[in-house]
């Protein structure tokens, strides 16, 4: 039962991240940087976006933890599409679109998904699996979206934030870039994210609802 649960949430998980990595390169492509299209990263085909560590080690080290305990949320990234600003017409403001457009995506995909499991549930066509399936798109798709904003390079909020800070403010945040992934692991570990994924579950719950969540075997 564990196992299975498992590989339909690792299903769920590169059903969220997958789009989120094409929206960026997307964007950057309708805004003049060809860079994503030509590296073949506007594909829904996973294996051209995963990441080694953050599409395989640390999903494997999360699922041998799940399948031990039983318990825990496994999460990861996609490989980051590369975009090339200076090919934008503004390169600040084409940078800010195309950092809105993973977590964008990630919140339409948690609507779309939340929407599609209330109308099944209304139509009685909904299985129990598919409903958990479902249910952690929509959870899932919401943690990636609020965890992509947080402020921290390379995150996709850093580059929002950027957009708006005075220049030399902007120069400091990339600087922080080479050691933007040791700081997130800190606010992991240390629990700076847990807010995230505190208002992750609080909005998830408020789309699911309780009846969805006791059908999908969340609640007993």
């Amino acid at each position: 039962m564990v196992l299975l649960e498992t590989l339909i949430l690792l299903l769920a998980l590169l059903v969220c991240i997958i789009p989120h990595e094409v929206a960026h390169g997307f964007v950057a492509w309708k805004m003049g940087d060809p860079t994503a299209k030509a590296a073949g990263r506007l594909t829904l085909n996973p294996l051209p976006h995963l990441d080694p560590i953050g599409s395989l080690l640390l999903p494997a080290t999360m699922l041998v933890l799940r399948l031990v305990t039983g318990f825990g949320l496994i999460f990861g990234w996609a490989k980051p599409v590369p975009v090339n600003p200076y090919l934008f017409r503004d390169p600040q403001r084409g940078m800010l679109w195309v950092s809105l457009a993973g977590p964008g995506t990630n919140f339409a995909m948690a609507l779309v998904a939340a929407g599609l499991g209330r109308g099944l549930i209304a139509l009685g066509l909904a299985s129990g699996w598919l409903l958990y399936f479902l249910a952690y798109v929509v959870l899932l798709s919401l943690v990636l979206g609020l965890f992509n904003l947080v402020p921290v390079p390379p995150l996709d909020g850093s580059r929002v934030l950027a957009y708006f800070l005075p220049p030399q403010w902007r120069r400091s945040m990339a600087q922080l870039e080479p050691y933007g992934m040791f700081i997130v692991f800190g606010l992991l570990v240390l629990g700076g994210l847990r807010l995230v994924f505190q208002v992750a579950q609080n909005i998830w719950i408020q789309l699911a609802g309780i009846d969805w969540l006791r059908l999908a075997g969340f609640l007993r």
